[in-house]
């Protein structure tokens, strides 16, 4: 049931629609970058929270 916030990832990525504009900015980075930008630590931290809860689940069966 974790493996569900994999898909969080590309609903995150994938809706261009909705992120691609200029302001708000921060620090000098339009919107569409810097949410971007963000997106890369969110997805890591993501991807560890799954791989960590999945090789718990595996160990212990």
């Amino acid at each position: 049931m974790i493996r569900w916030l994999l898909a969080v990832i590309f609903v995150l990525a994938l809706s261009v629609p909705f992120f691609n504009q200029i302001e708000p900015s921060l620090f000098g980075f339009p919107f569409f970058y810097w949410y971007q930008m963000l997106i890369v630590p969110v997805a890591a931290g993501l991807t560890y929270i799954v791989f960590i809860v999945e090789n718990k689940q595996g160990d212990a069966e």
